[in-house]
């Protein structure tokens, strides 16, 4: 005899939901000098795609050298690595610069070269154009990625004439060019007054919104420097993670305090961060909220 018919509709859903695709994944990194002095030890660290992290510490933590490897640019001493789904020391890392999108503070522009003519830069991984290689399509993507990042009334202007923030946030629409699957950003913010900072930050907002699969990776110092649009975070002191993981939870007063060794209280104000002595913590009443 037949059971009941039944229906797919009645069939509980229960297909696994779509993980986010992986495009850094380290195991146990460790990296040492020849002096035999440890600049990391036993990094383990997984970003997918569509997160925004924040590599925090205080200065010789390791989080540059970090950065390094991620960009493909230096390998580790030991542990694995694997970028893109390609695990460094088995793959040419040239291949994979043009989807890692590095902004490295030591790059070297020409000062006569227009910005727009700097972001194209990008799009072959020069320093001097290849005007051959440049079509309609390449130039549009230019001029969109200046006007994301706040920089489209430049156009034409010297790089060498830009203030600091512009010329930041112009060498960050050129590590975009090539439209790479991670961005990596070393302390972006460094030597900006407050108004550039805000800029900066604001087109790094902007981008989640236009490259809502793009992963990135900011190195800093300071919590208010961070983009409102961080979700996760790893605290680095004496070349070791201390804590990593959603932003919020690693944003801890104790755990901030032990990764700087000074006590701070953490303050959250909507999607923005900083961290204050606790004689100078903001009276109660303001919005500032304890994270």
């Amino acid at each position: 005899m037949l059971g009941p018919v039944i229906s797919p509709l009645d069939v509980p859903d229960t297909a696994p939901v779509p993980q986010p695709e992986a495009v850094l994944r380290m195991s146990g990194v460790r990296v040492w000098t020849p002096e035999a002095s440890v600049l990391l030890d036993g990094i383990g660290w997984t970003v997918a795609e569509g997160q925004h992290w924040a590599l925090l510490g205080p200065n010789g933590a390791g989080k540059s050298t970090l950065l390094r490897i991620a960009a493909g640019v230096r390998h580790p001493s030991a542990g694995t690595v694997e970028v893109l789904g390609r695990r460094l020391g088995r793959v040419d890392v040239r291949t994979l610069w043009p989807r890692i999108g590095f902004v490295d503070p030591a790059h070297r522009i020409p000062h006569g070269l227009a910005v727009e003519d700097v972001v194209l830069t990008g799009a072959t991984g020069t320093v001097q154009p290849l005007w051959e290689r440049y079509g309609d399509v390449e130039r549009r993507r230019a001029a969109w990625l200046l006007e994301l990042m706040s920089t489209g009334r430049l156009a034409g202007r010297p790089i060498g004439e830009c203030s600091d923030g512009e010329r930041a946030r112009v060498l960050i629409a050129r590590a975009l060019m090539p439209a790479p699957r991670l961005l990596l950003l070393d302390e972006p913010s460094a030597g900006l007054d407050m108004a550039g900072r805000e800029d900066l930050l604001a087109g790094l907002a902007a981008l989640s919104t236009s490259e809502p699969a793009l992963a990135s990776v900011v190195v800093s110092h300071h919590l208010e420097d961070l983009p409102p649009t961080t979700t996760h975070a790893m605290l680095l002191a004496g070349g070791r993670a201390l804590a990593s993981g959603p932003v919020g939870e690693v944003l801890q007063d104790a755990t901030v305090s032990r990764c700087f060794g000074v006590g701070v209280r953490i303050l959250r104000t909507g999607r923005r961060w900083a961290a204050v002595h606790p004689e100078r913590e903001p009276r109660p009443g303001r919005e500032a909220l304890r994270g």
